[in-house]
């Protein structure tokens, strides 16, 4: 009973720590309104998402929050669920008009707190664009104890961009 009690503190203050996924999209976009879409890709667009990504793509269906700030498109959000080591992590990857991150945010970690990535490390993400740099030992640090869950934000980032080329750079 007391290894159960210590165990549910431990899981209700490390989910008090994360942003929501409201609080992440107002921490990644200030000021911005949004707009949720939901895309159903093609297999032609799926199989574009994995090549641009290089990374697998878990499923055709995704969830966009469009950002717009004074009239302006600010960007656009997709959230990313994926498994880290045995259980799921849910990242936020935050891309701007011109297709860099903005902001890479964890929102649900279900690994042990050790292995959460700290703010200090996701924002060498900012900037970043969808090439060779966006990899680990290229333009990102590795993540010293954490290798699987530097893997799966990187992993998710890519998914991200690449699902931003794809339904929204291409309008260009």
């Amino acid at each position: 009973m007391r290894t159960t009690l210590l165990a549910l503190a431990t899981v209700t203050s490390l989910a008090a720590a994360l942003p929501t996924r409201e609080d992440a999209l107002k921490l990644a976009f200030p000021g911005a309104t949004f707009t949720r879409k939901e895309h159903f890709l093609t297999e032609s667009q799926g199989a574009k998402v994995k090549q641009l990504s290089q990374r697998e793509l878990p499923g055709l269906w995704w969830i966009a929050y469009e950002a717009v700030k004074e009239g302006k498109p600010a960007g656009v959000a997709f959230f990313d669920t994926h498994r880290v080591r045995t259980l799921n992590e849910t990242a936020m990857v935050a891309i701007a008009p011109d297709g860099r991150v903005i902001r890479v945010e964890v929102i649900q970690f279900h690994e042990p707190q050790e292995y959460l990535a700290k703010d200090a490390w996701k924002q060498q993400f900012t900037g970043h664009k969808l090439d060779g740099e966006l990899s680990l030992k290229q333009g990102i640090r590795p993540l010293s104890g954490a290798t699987l869950t530097a893997n799966a934000l990187t992993d998710a980032s890519r998914r991200g961009l690449a699902l931003w080329q794809v339904l929204y750079g291409e309008k260009k």
